[in-house]
């Protein structure tokens, strides 16, 4: 699939550190599914979308900084969308997020909120101006927040907010890998779904960078059950940008 020429129209500083990108392009996802974006000259990229043409981006790297240096007018090269998305079910399900994680959890709560099911959202974040899309999930039904440093919300992390009685029909969540295992640890795994995040090149499942256990994540995910995940290397391993196995 080639890259389509999408210019973007508007940024919005979500905090320090991500800010969303909005195209002249709409995508049409599926909440849950990805593109990648092509910043020319440096790097591609995967990105969830936060909505139907945009991206919210957190700057961790090279590919990532020059973005941020991007503004309106300006445009980058998007493929996709790809992957699969979140399955919605039942009447009354809980969102986990964690940091930017609630970028394609934001867009299912919303969906999720018009077609009447009850939503419930656990998030998290490093600090009270770390937290992403709170006001989009609180127009979709209650939050709950931790920070680890207790500015908002709770003090601590947003797995001590999940509740011992599971009373929800599904669970859906995306934030980092390390508390998605916690989350799988904690919850039934047949009744929850995890949006994960690899090191992905070629988008469409051909070179195998971003597999878990042969699972491809680009190709059979990003959204996985949690009892495909439940015995396999996540959480403990996964492959850097050299395709070495290396430890989460």
């Amino acid at each position: 699939m080639k890259p389509v020429n999408a210019v973007i129209t508007k940024v919005v500083e979500e905090t320090p550190t991500v800010r969303t990108f909005f195209f002249d392009t709409s995508f049409n996802p599926e909440p849950g599914q990805f593109v990648m974006a092509w910043i020319r000259g440096v790097d591609e990229i995967p990105m969830a979308l936060s909505y139907n043409n945009a991206i919210t981006v957190q700057k961790v790297g090279t590919a990532t900084s020059a973005l941020f240096k991007l503004g309106e007018g300006d445009s980058i090269g998007i493929r996709g969308p790809f992957g699969n998305g979140f399955q919605l079910k039942g009447d009354h399900i809980l969102l986990i997020a964690g940091g930017v994680g609630a970028a394609p959890l934001s867009p299912l709560a919303e969906k999720a909120s018009s077609e009447g099911l009850k939503v419930t959202t656990l998030l998290g974040a490093k600090t009270k101006e770390e937290l992403v899309f709170r006001e989009r999930f609180e127009a979709a039904g209650s939050v709950m927040v931790a920070t680890d440093d207790g500015s908002f919300g709770i003090h601590g992390y947003v797995t001590q907010l999940i509740p011992e009685q599971e009373n929800y029909d599904r669970i859906y969540c995306c934030g980092p890998e390390i508390m998605m295992k916690k989350v799988l640890d904690k919850v039934e795994p047949g009744k929850a779904q995890f949006s994960l995040h690899r090191y992905i090149k070629c988008g469409i499942g051909i070179c195998g960078a971003c597999c878990v256990d042969g699972l491809r994540v680009c190709k059979d995910g990003p959204v996985f059950g949690g009892e495909v995940l439940k015995n396999s290397e996540f959480g403990i391993y996964r492959r850097n940008e050299c395709g070495e196995r290396v430890r989460v």
